[in-house]
């Protein structure tokens, strides 16, 4: 496999070389979750709210896998900047072990606290018991979605975001096929599994990434020959992959708890308020998209970068991020604002899902420059070696921020569901602010400045 070094050559190309691929690659994850939504929504409102809820608590677990992808991208990176072959090569067969035993401690811990995430933010009747069932089954998927995508950062760090894009378009294409051959079954031979086989489609679909995934790894250069001990746990090495990876693991379980706060404050509005805010969600993700692969592709570009010294190529790469990344978000607004009633109508017949929906868009399409910049300093922060102000800067706007300004627009002002999103709004925007002010004194301190050396 070839071995780039992102800190030769132009800004431009890397993101480039590293960017689209990740941005398909989160492309066909995100359509993957659209077809859920869509076969849930064959199965009625009830089944898209639950599949809402219970996706909702089984992704607060897979903060563990984002956290250790990210943590294994910063770190190895930071060694191959270093040019440190040996770190490099213990961190990636350390980070797998940690992947394993995190895993197993997860399964267990979810099995006892889902239910009891599912019951707080539902009410009684059809669709929790669909949360319910939906979450239970989902479980069985964790080892595929945590251990695909922790070790995903080891291939990132070596600028490699192909093969992920590859898995899950694979993923895509099987889960259209799976969806409804498990929902519904075989006529004459077996009558399926109802909802419950959204789940079993994804069990299926994403060990096979997982699988797929860890050959790739496995036929990294750094990774021929590797013994069999280096795999053994080793304090100092788990150590630094916790520390690096805590931070942004606790940031994402923030920003999942705040889903559940969002779907506690839309529970008083019915089950159409919270079927509407999940497939919002999935029609925002898809015009995010590009905006993720690009400040993804920024945390193993800055992390070599600055790994190797190269203090102005960090600069660079966030305003290269920043300029393209405003031009996305030109595209964006336009089609979220006036285009959103019409997306919400792919998805559901249910007119007060449409409009509860349409109208979630419409807000969230001001926020998009936002998400934007907000992301980019995330991967900043990260590539610095810094990532415990991303989990300060996510308690702020994804906890405190959420909850309160729900409540200020909800229970003080009076609005109706459109408070909730307001709330959303202000939380992100004051985030978006001191994430800008934390980020500059940061980089003051580590590399002269943010956007220029002072």
């Amino acid at each position: 496999m070839q071995k780039d070094d992102l800190t030769t050559g132009p800004i431009s190309g890397h993101f480039r070389a590293l960017a689209v691929p990740a941005a398909f690659g989160m492309l066909f994850a995100t359509l993957y979750n659209v077809v859920d939504v869509y076969f849930a929504g064959m199965l009625g409102t009830e089944a898209q709210a639950g599949l809402a809820v219970g996706y909702q608590a089984f992704f607060i677990m897979m903060a563990v896998g984002f956290g250790l992808g990210s943590a294994l991208s910063a770190l190895v990176s930071n060694a191959k900047g270093r040019k440190d072959g040996t770190s490099s090569r213990r961190l990636a067969a350390q980070g797998i072990s940690f992947g394993l035993i995190a895993t197993a401690l997860l399964m267990c811990i979810g099995a006892f606290s889902g239910p009891f995430l599912i019951a707080l933010v539902s009410e009684e009747g059809a669709y929790r018991d669909a949360a319910l069932g939906y979450f239970n089954w989902l479980l069985f998927a964790l080892p595929a979605f945590l251990l695909a995508y922790g070790a995903n950062g080891i291939l990132q760090s070596h600028g490699d975001t192909v093969s992920m894009q590859r898995g899950l378009m694979v993923a895509f294409v099987a889960n259209i096929g799976l969806n409804p051959l498990f929902i519904f079954g075989i006529p004459g031979v077996w009558g399926g599994m109802g909802f419950n086989g959204i789940a079993a489609a994804t069990i299926l679909s994403q060990t096979g990434v997982m699988i797929w995934i860890f050959s790739r790894v496995f036929a990294l250069e750094m990774m021929q020959g590797v013994p069999r001990d280096a795999f053994i746990p080793t304090w100092t090495s788990f150590r630094e992959i916790f520390a690096q990876m805590l931070p942004t693991t606790t940031a994402l379980v923030v920003m999942f708890v705040s889903g559940f706060v969002v779907q506690f404050a839309l529970k008083g509005f019915g089950g159409e308020a919270i079927a509407a805010y999940g497939v919002g969600l999935r029609i925002e993700q898809i015009l995010l998209l590009p905006v993720l692969g690009m400040t993804g592709a920024l945390l193993p570009i800055a992390g070599q970068n600055f790994g190797a010294g190269e203090h102005d190529r960090v600069r660079e790469a966030l305003r290269f991020c920043w300029k393209v990344g405003f031009v996305m978000a030109a595209v964006a607004l336009p089609s979220l604002w006036f285009g959103g009633h019409f997306a919400m109508g792919l998805f559901t017949d249910d007119e007060a899902v449409i409009e509860i929906g349409a109208s979630y868009l419409r807000v969230d399409a001001i926020l998009f420059p936002v998400y934007m910049m907000l992301f980019s300093i995330n991967s900043i922060l990260q590539a610095l070696k810094k990532p415990i102000w991303t989990l300060w800067i996510s308690i702020y706007r994804q906890g405190l921020g959420v909850g309160l300004f729900i409540w200020v627009f909800v229970s003080l002002a009076g609005f109706d569901v459109i408070g909730v999103w307001l709330g959303i709004a202000t939380a992100v925007a004051t985030g978006w602010l001191l994430a800008m002010f934390v980020a500059g004194r940061v980089a003051e301190r580590e590399m002269g400045g943010l956007l220029r050396a002072s």
